[in-house]
């Protein structure tokens, strides 16, 4: 430890010594005192408080006349009060019926194509042809075809073949003499469309 902070520390020890003897021989007191000097004592005087308003006088006591009803007052005319009008709403009367159309009657079926004439008089043996004669050709030959309105066919087309010549003779006669009688419906003709025919070939055997 240094030296000088040994004397600082000696320093305070003796002031805290000084400080307790001051306050025990009463020079604390006096310093204190002589300080402080005497303390007057002052009055300080309140003010009075504002004077309190009188209460309001009470309300007057108010009277109520009692209630006199009006006197009735009758009315006399010498007029009688008017009729009371009755009114009648108008019923409107419904509308007629609507006239019923009878319905058209029913159309009559139509009828097909018929064939004229007898039909094995339609061809002979004279009739075949000379090659598929030769080569002895036959057999039953089909032909699908349309009827006109004039009972006349067209378009024929085979739709069962036996051979070229057979098939081309086979329409060829058809288309030549073959008629019908139109087929009608509601009574007027009409073309058949799709109408079959068949024609059977035979060798004759005294060819």
């Amino acid at each position: 430890m240094s030296t000088n902070r040994m004397i600082a520390l000696g320093v305070v020890a003796a002031l805290h010594v000084l400080l307790g003897y001051a306050f025990m021989t009463g020079l604390a007191q006096k310093a204190i005192k002589a300080v402080a000097g005497p303390i007057e004592a002052v009055n300080i005087k309140e003010e009075a408080p504002p004077p309190e308003e009188p209460p309001p006088p009470p309300p007057k006591d108010i009277e109520i006349p009692p209630f006199v009803p009006p006197p009735e007052v009758s009315v006399q005319t010498d007029n009688p009060p008017p009729p009371t009008l009755t009114t009648q709403s108008r019923v409107e009367a419904p509308p007629p019926p609507a006239a019923i159309t009878p319905p058209a009657p029913a159309a009559k079926p139509g009828t097909p194509a018929h064939e004229k004439g007898n039909p094995s008089r339609l061809f002979s043996t004279d009739d075949y042809p000379p090659g598929a004669l030769r080569r002895e050709e036959q057999g039953k030959v089909v032909a699908k075809f349309d009827v006109g309105t004039d009972g006349r066919i067209s378009n024929c087309v085979i739709i069962q073949s036996v051979s070229p010549d057979l098939d081309k003779t086979t329409c060829r006669l058809l288309t030549s003499r073959l008629r019908y009688d139109p087929a009608t419906e509601n009574g007027q003709p009409v073309p058949e469309i799709g109408r079959t025919r068949s024609i059977t070939w035979v060798v004759p055997p005294d060819r």
